[in-house]
């Protein structure tokens, strides 16, 4: 191998090497949830935002108006920001 292909290469893993290390700046983490046992504690915490139903085993949460709002022992009362910024999605089922 020549001297001169040994540098094309080294320039290219030192670059790769820079945009890894700039990409790692660049985290992405999750808003922290409060979780409420009664609907009008969380309202209380987020008075300008919609309280939802979070099931935490499937990953979802459930507007008011839902059937499964609610519904069930393992999900807790959050603010719809948080559920969102957690990476939480919106049900569909059982819309109305």
């Amino acid at each position: 191998m020549s001297r001169s292909g040994f540098g094309k290469w080294s320039g290219a893993i030192a670059c790769a090497g820079a945009m890894l290390v700039g990409a790692g700046g660049a985290e992405v983490s999750a808003t922290p949830l409060t979780p409420f046992r009664h609907e009008a504690q969380a309202q209380r915490h987020c008075p300008r935002d919609k309280v939802v139903w979070l099931d935490f085993r499937k990953g979802v949460y459930y507007r008011k108006g839902q059937k499964r709002y609610g519904q069930g022992f393992d999900g807790s009362f959050v603010c719809q920001n948080e559920a969102r910024g957690s990476f939480y999605r919106r049900s569909l089922l059982g819309l109305r």
